[in-house]
């Protein structure tokens, strides 16, 4: 198993900055990502953040298409409460005609109360997830079987009647039955990654505390899940999410990193709002820790995988042996356009520095692993 690289772009844009400029650097860097090798790229959805004004990103995905030969491209991802799932079965499985194969369908349940609120929807506990699962059932149902009454909960669905010739439903996706289906969870035991397991969906972690066990603990939700029908999920599959940045040296790295959109993004809206979430716990290094202890530099220095390419291959392999392996490393994109040079430096030292260390080793440990088990062999 060797792993791969990816990209969500939320996409972070400082609340200054106009759409337009913002949705262009977006597409420049698809681009860039596309001819460094990086496997796939997604594009986040939110409503209320001016921090990610993404409120459709299967415009982008179109877009993006056309100036990419190889990466793949998803939402990470439409957030399935403010959808109707036929309406949204439909976009999904056109951008799939257009993406001949290069199309990945993420979803998300939504962790941004504003969203909510804006939708008037119910804020019962558990609300959004209930609504996210019950759409994607619905979703998957018509691809695979076509047209039918489907009542549920939230939404309904029907089966086209008319005798008028020519009408009916017929845009099945191009990828059968569907395209890859992700869902990302935070929490250890998380329902999205038990219904990951479950359904052969891809699992994303959206991995932020130093503690490696509690990334860990997202895959034997997985295994949970893949348990409850006798599958066996493949690591291969599991994307892990964490901000990067490479630079020559450690101390340029961390600089860079701090002084960057990198870090203005963390400082002025994801570390609020984390915090504001309540999951300060999953930040810290200890439970002792006091939550005004958890600010930018203890970020860089924890949370991050910011350094000289030897150091962030350690932080990376560290986590591969921590969590038990995955298949793809999914890191942040931010809107860089004022550090341009440096951003991509670090991406090219990712690519052609820092993946490399990794995957020899995890080539070494595997070899090693086999011997092993051919001399057991032998000496049974």
């Amino acid at each position: 198993m060797s792993i791969e690289l990816g990209s969500l772009l939320m996409p972070s844009l400082a609340p200054e900055v106009s759409i337009a400029e913002g949705q262009q650097a977006a597409l420049n860097e698809i681009a860039l990502l596309d001819s460094l090798g990086f496997s796939e790229a997604w594009i986040g959805e939110h409503f209320t953040a001016p921090w990610e004004p993404c409120p459709a990103p299967d415009l982008l995905i179109a877009q993006a298409l056309q100036k990419t030969q190889q990466i793949r491209l998803g939402p990470l991802g439409h957030l399935l409460p403010y959808h109707h799932p036929i309406e949204l079965a439909h976009r999904a499985a056109y951008l799939d005609h257009m993406a001949q194969g290069r199309y990945q369908l993420g979803v998300g349940i939504s962790a941004l109360p504003s969203d909510r609120e804006l939708f008037a929807l119910d804020s019962a506990p558990d609300t959004n997830r209930d609504m996210t699962f019950e759409s994607l059932e619905m979703m998957t149902r018509l691809w695979a079987e076509g047209d039918q009454e489907m009542t549920g909960k939230y939404w309904s669905c029907g089966k086209v009647q008319t005798n008028l010739a020519g009408l009916g439903y017929h845009l099945k996706p191009y990828t059968q039955p569907h395209p890859p289906i992700a869902i990302a969870g935070l929490t250890p035991g998380s329902r999205n990654h038990k219904l990951a397991g479950e359904r052969g969906y891809i699992p994303v972690s959206l991995s932020v505390s130093p503690d490696h066990r509690i990334t860990a603990a997202h895959w034997s939700a997985v295994e949970e899940g893949a348990a409850r029908v006798q599958r066996v999920p493949n690591r291969n599959d599991w994307r892990i999410v964490r901000d990067i940045y490479v630079a020559p040296t450690d101390e340029e790295a961390r600089e860079l990193a701090l002084n960057g959109m990198m870090g203005r993004c963390w400082q002025e809206f994801l570390l609020p709002v984390y915090l504001g979430l309540g999951l300060g716990p999953f930040l810290k290094k200890s439970p002792e820790m006091h939550e005004d202890q958890i600010d930018l530099e203890y970020v860089a220095d924890n949370l991050w995988f910011v350094g000289s390419p030897e150091t962030v291959a350690q932080k990376i392999m560290d986590m591969y042996g921590a969590t038990g392996g995955f298949g793809k490393l999914v890191i942040l994109s931010y809107h860089s356009e004022k550090e341009r040079t440096n951003w991509e430096r670090s991406l090219r030292l990712l690519t052609e520095d820092v993946l490399p260390r990794c995957n020899a080793a995890i080539d070494a440990t595997t070899a090693a692993q086999r011997l092993r088990e051919s001399s057991a062999q032998l000496t049974d």
